[in-house]
Order: structure tokens, then sequence, then C-alpha cells
């Protein structure tokens, strides 16, 4: 793939550089292992010099000059406005501190509902997965969910093996009939296709832009249930060249994830 500047890019770059710019200034947001790491990493170099990150084993306000390998590595502190623990982590997001959570998954069904858990059933698995992590509680706790994964109909389907993360669960008041905090939820779906977010009456997925080059009937071949298609359908921005410089040699300089 290529930018308009004629810098190729691959499928890890567009998924970061796409995630980044969801990362708004003077805002916190739960940061995972991984892709969420990158975005993380240069919207605070692009345009969210004061963004929050926290981080699942303490470490909350780091600056990531240099890129951690996971969410409790010594980078995840550095800088950082506070050092705790996971229980006090866990706690701020109980305490509606955390505006934004980052989330991938196996599996995604329309409400944005999440399995890491396992494929097939639960107790004799076709492929037992890692698990919750703190991903329960960034789902359940954290203002606005943004889910970044890949997209095919294998993970985007009718209904997942099993709920790890919550998203709308079976539609609208489902969560706050569960208990959980009104005013919650999945708000985007970044995959290597498209942005997608979530109608706000039936709470089930809907198109909001496709990735460069890439038509409506990808999308929509590409998902295995009904998505909502509005329409209006935004294309997004290919990766720009100061975007995909700051990502290659100052963010992922030593190639960990790109």
């Amino acid at each position: 793939m290529t930018s308009p500047n004629s810098t190729p890019y691959n499928p890890n770059e567009l998924l970061i550089c796409t995630a980044s710019r969801l990362m708004s200034d003077h805002t916190t947001a739960f940061i995972g292992t991984g892709i969420p790491m990158l975005a993380a990493a240069l919207a605070q170099k692009m345009h969210a010099p004061n963004l929050v990150l926290v981080f699942e084993f303490g470490g909350a306000g780091a600056l990531l000059d240099l890129l951690p390998l996971a969410v409790g590595e010594e980078n995840t502190f550095h800088r950082a406005v506070s050092a705790t623990g996971i229980c006090d982590i866990m706690e701020t997001a109980q305490r509606g501190f955390i505006e934004y959570g980052f989330l991938g998954g196996a599996q995604v069904d329309p409400y944005g509902n999440l399995n890491t858990t396992v494929i097939g059933d639960y107790y004799h698995p076709k492929v037992r997965l890692p698990g919750s992590g703190g991903g329960n509680d960034v789902g359940s706790h954290c203002w606005q969910t943004i889910i970044i994964m890949r997209q095919d109909k294998r993970r985007f389907i009718e209904k997942v093996d099993f709920i790890t993360t919550p998203g709308y669960l079976t539609g609208p008041g489902a969560r706050e009939k569960a208990g959980l905090p009104p005013g919650t939820g999945p708000f985007r779906v970044v995959t290597n296709l498209a942005v997608m977010g979530f109608h706000p009456e039936s709470k089930r997925m809907m198109l909001l832009a496709t990735q460069p080059d890439i038509p409506v009937e990808q999308v929509v071949e590409n998902t295995g249930f009904e998505l909502i298609i509005p329409d209006k359908v935004e294309v997004n921005q290919s990766p720009s060249a100061q975007e995909l410089s700051i990502l290659r040699e100052e963010v992922d300089k030593d190639r960990y994830y790109i």
C-alpha cells in the first residue's frame, strides 16, 4: 500500500496511524500491549502531547520515549505521573477517571462484545485463548472502548463463543441492566479495512469510513453479520510521510512491531 506521497506502508502501520488519530489531547487512555502502545506513542509525538497513558500494572502518565514491550515493563513508568499497582489502576477506571480503553480480540459481534477466552465450547474448546487479563475491566469501566483487530468473517461473527469483555451485550439497555455504568461502552472498531462505530439507538455496529482503496463491498464481504451502512461513508486518509517517519524512526526504531 502507498500513501499520497508515494511512501509505501504495511497493514500494521495503517492500523497504528488510524488508531492514533482517535486519541485526543488532554484525555486519559488505558493502553494494552502491541498496536495500542505504538498508536499512543505516535499520538503523543504528533498531536496529543498531553495524552495521559494508563497501564494495567501501575504506570500512569508515562512518556513513551522508549517503546514498552509489555504493560508492566519499566518504560510504562518512564517520567510517569504515578507508579502504583494493578488494584489502584483498576479502581481508577471503576471511579470513572479513564476516558478511553484500547482492546483487541479473537472475535467480536455486532454489539461489540469481545472474546479472548476460547474458540468453540468452553469446556472442550478448539482453541484456548489467553483470557481476559484486564480486558473485562477496561471494557466495563472506561467511558469509551476502541477495538483494534484485523477484519474477516472468522473474527466478525454474529455471536461470539464467549463474552470475555462486554460490549453492548444484547442491545440497548443491556449494559445498564447488567450493572455496568451508564454511558459507557464501545466507541470505535479500527481494522485493516475500515473504521466502525455503533448506531446510537440499536447499538449495532455501523460502518463509518473505509481504509484507502477499500470499497464498501469488501468490508461487507469480510463481516459475518449484517453491518449497518449509512448513506454517507467516509474514506480514511493514508498514513502521512510525517506519521510514517516518526513511527519508524522514533516510536519503533528497533522494529519490534512494524
